[in-house]
């Protein structure tokens, strides 16, 4: 019989490379039943590939996992699944054009004689669901789910397969607060049926908040192990980077604003935001703060020309620009990096180098071809103003990790020299010392005279960077707030509870 106090899942001296990359080495530690175990650590750290190794997505080159204090070798995640161990990734991924039932019944669909069984696999499938306490139209498109269904439908496919331990690969990503906290209960229930979670996250207060133990991994190495009650942020901060990060999210004197750089007049788009009028100047970081579904990436788009059926006046430095086309925006000196990054930031089968040129390539092209060695030059003189260390840039930006990635984003748009750049949500996914280094890189830009319209779900990241505030409500500008305001302020105006400021 098994001892309960014994751990449900333990590494020894698991080693993983990757071409070119050497992801873990010699890691070992133990994951009790029951518990919420954090994996933390910087961009690149292992926690992810570790999480994957346990789930059967890839194979140990060395040491071994136990679980239940055997070895396992798991071939795929169907093994994995059978040995109790299942998944929640950060890169959903279904038959999107199939229905729930048939997402969740999709390797043993019940069947009458030849025939697919659609009652029983709708039967089924809503048992699944309500094995966790959820309530979701199983007929629907899996397509049509919000990422937070989506993140449901995994777990109840997990659960119903016999998982005792549940892996959440950076869960809250891409959900809002609600959506969030719908989770975190979910996983308090599953908590108390005795399901162990194993949680993958960059965010502080989550961890303290679920976690019950905390693994920190740093360049692929073991550092530690400790109860939650035992570290506070700024502790573990130095476990995950090694150094003193100082307060990262620390506020800095503002340079003078310049001459506007952007003004927005009457902009509209139908059943996505109206009459909105914002200015952005030379050295500013304007805020848009706002719930989600508020309107805030809409405007965005719709400022650099991705929105076809805005209406209104956009003019940079004085001069008129045509809506709906990106390349006038481009032209004119505006710059996007956009929430997801992997979707519409970067090519994902380019090189680094590749993805750094792509708004530059009019400018660095003769007769037509680029040069030997033009965008490494690029490169390297971007990254030095940057005064970043460059990532590999001859590697294909899908294989570097998401902090690597966001460099490279923001590195592209500094090569095309931009006069302003609007970032929505740069630091999501990335680890606490790359988001200082890109908080850095912002203020830097505004010191130059660059003008930063940003939007951030993280409000003290958006109360410590920006110089000013415009708060978006249901698609309109409701308020404005000065540097440096009350965080509770902010809140209390996007949510409707107070007039504007």
């Amino acid at each position: 019989m098994l001892d309960p106090s014994s751990p449900l899942i333990g590494f020894r001296k698991i080693g993983k490379s990757f071409p070119g990359a050497r992801a873990l080495h010699d890691v070992g530690f133990d994951i009790a039943r029951g518990s919420c175990h954090a994996l933390c650590g910087e961009n690149g750290a292992g926690k992810s590939t570790l999480g994957k190794m346990l789930a059967g997505i890839h194979a140990p080159d060395a040491g071994e996992i136990l679980v239940d204090g055997r070895p396992v070798h798991f071939e795929n995640p169907r093994d994995a699944l059978r040995a109790g161990i299942g998944m929640v990734h950060q890169e959903l991924s279904f038959c999107e054009n199939l229905s729930v039932a048939e997402n969740l019944c999709l390797g043993d669909l019940p069947r009458r004689g030849l025939f697919v069984s659609r009652p029983d696999m709708e039967r089924r499938a809503t048992e699944l669901l309500a094995g966790i306490e959820t309530q979701i139209d199983v007929r629907r498109l899996v397509g049509d789910l919000t990422v937070a269904e989506q993140q449901v439908v995994q777990i109840a496919a997990a659960v119903g397969g016999g998982a005792r331990a549940i892996i959440f690969d950076e869960p809250t990503s891409s959900l809002s607060q609600p959506e969030a906290e719908h989770l975190y209960a979910l996983m308090g229930r599953l908590r108390a049926r005795g399901t162990t979670c194993v949680y993958v996250s960059h965010r502080m207060p989550e961890i303290f908040r679920l976690c019950d133990t905390i693994t920190v991994l740093r360049d692929g190495q073991h550092v530690a192990t400790q109860a939650a009650d035992t570290l506070d942020e700024a502790a573990l901060v130095r476990l995950m980077i090694g150094r003193e990060l100082g307060d990262y999210l620390g506020h800095r004197a503002a340079p003078e604003p310049g001459p506007i750089l952007l003004e927005v007049r009457k902009l509209s788009s139908p059943g996505r935001f109206a009459e909105v009028d914002l200015e952005v100047r030379g050295g500013e970081i304007v805020g848009l703060a706002g719930l989600v579904g508020a309107g805030r990436s809409d405007i965005a788009q719709a400022i650099f020309g991705l929105d076809r059926e805005a209406r209104g006046q956009i003019e940079v430095s004085g001069k008129p620009l045509p809506l709906g086309s990106p390349q006038a925006a481009m032209r004119a000196g505006l710059g996007l990096v956009p929430e997801d990054r992997k979707r519409q930031g970067l090519v994902g089968g380019l090189s680094g180098f590749e993805n750094l040129s792509l708004p530059t390539l009019e400018g660095l092209a003769r007769f037509g071809w680029i040069p030997v060695g033009a965008e490494r030059e690029q490169a390297n003189e971007v990254f030095a103003r940057l005064k970043l260390p460059p990532p590999n840039l001859d590697k294909g930006v899908s294989g570097l990790s998401g902090g690597n990635q966001q460099k490279i984003v923001l590195a592209k748009w500094l090569a095309a020299r931009c006069r302003v750049l609007i970032l929505d949500e740069p630091t999501r996914g990335v680890d606490v010392g790359a988001k200082a280094e890109i908080h850095g890189l912002i203020r830097d830009l505004a010191d130059q005279g660059t003008g930063v319209l940003l939007i951030s779900s993280e409000l003290p990241e958006l109360l410590a960077l920006s110089t000013r505030m415009l708060v978006l409500r249901e698609g309109r500008l409701v308020g404005k707030l000065a540097a440096h305001a009350d965080q509770q302020a902010l809140m209390r105006l996007m949510a409707g509870v107070e007039t504007a400021a």
